[in-house]
């Protein structure tokens, strides 16, 4: 099989990559802006015709969009999570051979949803901010494109090359400088939410089944269960051997006492207002924001699509996700 791979130099990109280029049953080209992709494109500049053209010659029959930006201005969210998926569906369309298109989404797609419950596909997206928005404009196109798609919907990944600007790969470099620095405490944002954290490695595998799938349309992935960001931050402390205190804008402190707990998992089983040992995280009013800044303490993902249709489920448990985190910021030269 043919595979055209789009954003292959990001934080899921590279594990996707790595994943496709051991599987023999895999043809793959690589398209970016970088000279180290195998075409060179750049998806918010280029026209679908242009990149039409490139399509016909590499004739795929599996086009992935790993391509996206995470961070940025409103007009740089637009350009990249929008404008580019734009281009790539009306390239696909034009082409001589309409391939399959894979698209990764974001649950920030979704927005504020109720407390104690995961959120299905079916969850009208309600999204907060201009990189919720930018996704879900760009999912619009995908599913309105008229092409074979499938959009995989991603909660919060964690893992090995989780960049700096994200919540725990601040964690882990914080960690790191208090450690060098003989520092007494790393301030962080507010910890409160609770977040569906799914390991990178386990995101790519699901873009792999998707490619060699027929399952269209929107796809959660995620681990099925919320977990509050603060107690998982405890993983990655108790990794690093860091004595010191985590000191959040909310002026919550974390103990190095407290940091030997149990880390709490909320399953879906759980009734909205029945979490054991904590009252239910409804939506807080807007003062009170999640671990990305978002105004949305809660995200659960409901993956029984994922795991119906694409026969996936989480492998990496999140302990080893975030103890990968400091192995690779402690070693980082």
């Amino acid at each position: 099989m043919r595979v055209l791979l789009l954003g292959a130099d990001g934080f899921i990109g590279r594990r996707v990559t790595d994943r496709l280029l051991v599987d023999q049953e895999l043809q793959v080209t690589v398209l970016g802006r970088r000279d180290s992709a195998d075409i060179r494109f750049d998806l918010t500049a280029g026209s679908p015709g242009a990149l039409a053209r490139f399509l016909d010659a590499v004739a795929p029959q599996v086009v992935i969009n790993c391509a996206g930006a995470t961070y940025g201005s409103s007009r740089s969210l637009i350009r990249a999570n929008t404008l580019a998926v734009a281009t790539v569906c009306e390239a696909i369309r034009r082409s001589r051979e309409p391939a399959r298109l894979v698209h990764v989404g974001s649950a920030a797609e979704y927005g504020p949803v109720p407390g104690g419950v995961p959120v299905s596909e079916s969850a009208e997206p309600r999204p907060v901010g201009p990189y919720g928005v930018s996704k879900l404009a760009g999912t619009e196109l995908v599913l309105a494109s008229g092409l074979d798609a499938a959009v995989l919907r991603v909660f919060d990944v964690v893992g090995p090359g989780a960049p700096t600007a994200s919540l725990f790969g601040r964690l882990a470099e914080g960690l790191r400088r208090a450690l060098e620095r003989d520092e007494p405490q790393v301030r962080m944002p507010d910890l409160s939410g609770y977040r569906d954290f799914v390991d990178v490695r386990d995101v790519a595998r699901a873009i792999q089944a998707a490619a060699v799938s027929a399952a269209t349309g929107v796809i959660n992935i995620g681990s099925g269960h919320a977990v509050r960001a603060r107690e998982a931050a405890q993983h990655l402390v108790r990794a690093s051997g860091f004595e010191g205190a985590i000191v959040e804008e909310n002026r919550q402190v974390l103990l190095p006492a407290q940091v030997g707990g149990p880390v709490e998992h909320v399953g879906s089983h759980l009734g909205q207002h029945h979490l054991p040992g904590h009252r239910s995280p409804e939506p807080r009013p807007a003062d009170g924001r999640g671990p990305s800044g978002e105004p949305v303490p809660w995200r659960q993902a409901d993956v029984r699509t994922a795991r119906d249709r694409l026969g996936w489920r989480t492998q990496v448990p999140l302990e080893e996700s975030l103890g990968d985190v400091w192995l690779e910021t402690a070693c980082r030269v």
